[in-house]
């Protein structure tokens, strides 16, 4: 299993659309750069077919620090999460049915 990155995003968007490496790059970063800005701002991101990027506020909870196992309260704070869209599970389904 690969993992992707931008860099090879890059590359395909490069190929893909006749750009050159700096537009390629420009690209994805403005993309990157606008997903990330809007969750800054609070808003949820919805990419049609893809999945919904949301802000979670998670509550201060008790933990264990694993080295010590002393006890620690874990702080609250704000996560992105993913949530997948119908299409994307889809196409994972079937991509995995087929392997």
């Amino acid at each position: 299993m690969a993992t992707l990155t931008k860099a090879d995003m890059v590359e395909h968007i490069v190929h893909s659309l006749n750009l050159t490496h700096q537009e390629g790059r420009l690209l994805v970063d403005n993309f990157f750069e606008e997903l990330s800005q809007s969750l800054i701002e609070g808003n949820e991101v919805k990419l049609s077919g893809f999945g919904n990027f949301e802000l979670k506020d998670k509550r201060p909870r008790p933990g264990r620090n694993p080295k010590t196992g002393e006890e620690v309260t874990i702080s609250a704070r704000r996560v992105v999460t993913f949530k997948a869209g119908q299409k994307l599970r889809q196409m994972v389904d079937e991509n995995l049915d087929a392997g």
